[in-house]
């Protein structure tokens, strides 16, 4: 094995991995360059099974976007709309509410609630929204509002983010997921979303999150227009963050789906590159203790080969996700307990039911 390293010069770097050194954005660099997916692979394994050894996690959770209706607009994004548009939508709360009611007889663990920057929904509506969940189904764990939601929602009220965030936490606010993020790169926002919350900015959103107790989730969506370098400084960031609050409980890299985006001439990511991103993202993420293969956004398949390629992780049953659906994404709306866990086991893993916070159930 040291021979097959050696001869695709990543010997150094194996050397880093067995020894639990951290790599540097030049090693993520020729990882990404290396055309020996195997070995990429094999290392990313080795801090995979270290970490979370041969258990894959998955949760079963329900998704609610409660509205497309958006200031910013991202040439990337195809739920987005402006309001007035044929295709622009809004929730109530009685109608949120009765998705939740609907699938009251299953066993959902965690609701999922993220949508677009509307310009007139008031502040007082989130709150309402978290009160009415929660006192439909107390027991659920609500994990709603990316960073960049959330800076909206406080710039509505005219208050600071922690201010913001101690009203959603008493509404019934239990986590953050990590959608917003995209890539960090001045450079990629000003040309794909200049509106949006710059990457330093929401890094401060997570970061006051964690500091409150809160936990949350991070993204990166690759395969558009960013480079490998502006990939692996994400990844940096994100790495830097942890080690000061330790509070992201996963990563998720989301593949770029360019149907019905501004983006629309651009090829989907091809699975060789999405395994390559699983796998460096678990290499150079070595503080973030769980790798998620989002299985909308990468297919069945995929996801379940990642699983051997630093993924500890498939996300859940996913029911009613709208966003990766809108831009072309091809997978079934859902999947049922039985076919995670077939598709867990087929891959040589151990399924292991979760809750948001990574508990055993």
């Amino acid at each position: 094995m040291l021979e097959a390293f050696k001869s695709a010069g990543l010997a150094d770097i194996h050397e880093k991995v067995l020894a639990g050194t951290r790599l540097g954005i030049e090693d993520g660099e020729r990882l990404f360059a290396s055309r020996n997916l195997p070995l990429i692979g094999y290392l990313a394994n080795i801090v995979r099974e270290r970490i979370n050894g041969n258990d894959a996690f998955y949760i079963y959770n329900q998704h609610i976007n409660y509205s497309n209706v958006c200031i910013n607009l991202c040439k990337f994004c195809a739920f987005g709309k402006e309001k007035g548009h044929e295709k622009a939508y809004e929730m109530g709360i009685d109608e949120i509410v009765q998705k939740i009611r609907e699938r009251a007889d299953e066993p959902i663990r965690e609701v999922h609630i993220v949508g677009g920057l509307h310009p007139d929904l008031p502040y007082s509506y989130y709150l309402d929204m978290l009160r009415a969940v929660k006192a439909a189904r107390p027991e659920i764990h609500i994990q709603a509002f990316t960073c960049v939601e959330i800076k909206h929602l406080a710039d509505l009220a005219g208050k600071t983010v922690e201010e913001t965030l101690g009203d959603l936490v008493q509404a019934g606010l239990g986590s953050i997921p990590g959608g917003g993020a995209e890539v960090f790169s001045p450079r990629i926002r000003e040309m794909l979303c200049p509106r949006k919350l710059p990457g330093n900015k929401w890094i401060e959103v997570a970061k006051t999150a964690h500091r409150m107790g809160i936990r949350s989730n991070a993204t990166l969506l690759y395969g558009h227009i960013e480079t490998v370098r502006e990939r692996l400084e994400h990844l940096a960031a994100l790495r830097e963050a942890q080690d000061e609050t330790k509070g992201f409980l996963c990563f998720i890299p989301l593949a770029f789906h360019p149907k019905n985006t501004g983006l629309e001439a651009l090829s989907p990511t091809g699975g060789v590159d999405d395994l390559k991103m699983i796998a460096v993202s678990r290499l150079m993420l070595d503080n973030i203790p769980h790798i998620k293969a989002y299985w909308i956004m990468l297919g069945q398949k995929v996801a379940q080969i990642a699983l051997a390629f630093g993924a500890d992780d498939l996300d859940g049953t996913v029911l009613e996700e709208k966003i990766t659906h809108m831009a072309g994404g091809e997978t079934s709306g859902a999947m049922t307990r039985a076919e995670i866990e077939r598709l867990i086991r087929a891959a040589g893993r151990e399924p292991v039911e979760r809750d948001t916070l990574y508990q055993r159930v």
